[in-house]
């Protein structure tokens, strides 16, 4: 231990000079969810040196953990020239990645949302673009990326979450006779009026009463120490909406369409709603994008295509993503296994891990303006 802590004591100027240029180096790397060079994010580059190794460490602000390899990769080639020669000359380069998730500050939060840090709405302008499977499969790849999360199915109209994460006929615990505990999915932290109605409940419930029930089990969840809590709104951007965006306190909206002009004209008034409450949205998500034929492999946008970039261009907003028309994603969330959860590897649940550190790595540039990162040279 002492020769080790005597090493420190002693970093020659010229090791500290070639740390520092290597943490400069480090810098100009770009993060590849928000195209953004790491100088320019509140990134935490930490660089060290202890006699044989070159040390480093990189903090990003969102979920990040199939990105280990790749960052790797990438800081060992910026390195390669520093570990040649010079004063670091021949030393082993160890590095580690991670992830940490800023909280989006909320005034007069109930008390049983205190332990979440953001909350974010997946929502659509019409019903049938799949945001409900876009939802799970968001909250599972984020999972999947090291946060913690929950998923609470805000449809009221046809809450699909039992069906898709296999927990049907499912009752949540009741604590003190007024929470609900969360259903645990998956990994995940779930909630349901689906675990709330019986057969026998109506499914056209009254606007009123419906937006009741929302608000209960939006106040009366006690959810754990999540990172995230993926709200699944009901389809449209009506009263339901409105009141839920704002009494959330909302870190930010995603929001799902298809290509079709249609359901384009409806994401736009899905943005729009979000903007009129302060709500940021964080990008959309294009869904039943391309269409692969099964027997030669051909693809092509069936549905019409670039309507997402344009919107996300005339918006001011991004496009997080675009998801092929599969049947594998259906039959997936139909029979309870979500793509992300059935093939973690899969081509397609790539797409919704880029989408969940794409969305996440927003709310992280939100979450902190913009500046200079911090560097350690120990």
């Amino acid at each position: 231990m002492s020769d080790h802590h005597h090493d420190h004591e002693e970093l020659s100027e010229e090791v500290q000079g070639e740390l520092e240029r290597l943490a400069e180096c480090l810098g100009q790397l770009h993060d590849p969810a928000t195209g953004l060079p790491l100088d320019e994010l509140d990134a935490e580059i930490e660089v060290g040196f202890d006699g044989d190794a070159v040390l480093v460490g990189l903090t990003l602000g969102y979920p990040c953990a199939s990105l280990e390899e790749h960052w790797h990769e990438r800081v060992r080639e910026s390195c390669a020239p520093l570990l040649k020669g010079g004063a670091l000359g021949g030393s082993q380069l160890q590095f580690e990645l991670f992830g940490e998730i800023p909280a989006t500050p909320a005034p007069d939060v109930p008390e049983p949302l205190q332990k979440v840090k953001n909350i974010v709405a997946v929502a659509s302008g019409k019903g049938g673009v799949g945001k409900s499977t876009t939802a799970v499969n968001l909250a599972l790849a984020l999972a999947a990326e090291g946060a913690s999360v929950g998923l609470l199915d805000a449809d009221i109209y046809g809450p699909s979450l039992p069906t898709m994460l296999g927990t049907e006929g499912v009752r949540p615990e009741v604590r003190e006779q007024k929470f609900f505990l969360p259903v645990p999915a998956q990994g995940l932290e779930t909630m349901s009026l689906g675990y709330l109605m019986t057969e026998d409940t109506p499914a056209v419930w009254r606007g009123p009463m419906a937006s009741g029930a929302l608000n209960q089990i939006l106040t009366q969840t006690l959810w754990g120490e999540l990172d995230y809590l993926i709200v699944d709104m009901p389809p449209g951007t009506g009263d339901i909406q409105l009141t839920l965006a704002q009494k959330a306190a909302l870190a930010g909206a995603v929001i799902v369409t298809t290509p079709q002009d249609l359901a384009l004209k409806d994401a736009i008034k899905g943005v729009e709603m979000f903007r009129k409450v302060s709500v940021p949205v964080l990008g959309i998500v294009e869904n039943m994008a391309l269409h692969t034929c099964s027997r030669c492999g051909h693809s092509e946008p069936i549905f019409g295509s670039g309507g997402g970039e344009r919107i996300a261009a005339g918006y001011h907003t991004r496009l997080l993503g675009q998801l092929p028309l599969a049947m594998s994603i259906r039959e997936g969330t139909d029979g309870g296994s979500p793509t992300v959860a059935a093939e973690p590897e899969g081509e397609i649940a790539g797409h919704y891990r880029e989408i969940a550190r794409r969305a996440a790595a927003q709310i992280w540039l939100n979450a902190g303006e913009e500046g200079m990162p911090e560097i350690e040279v120990s």
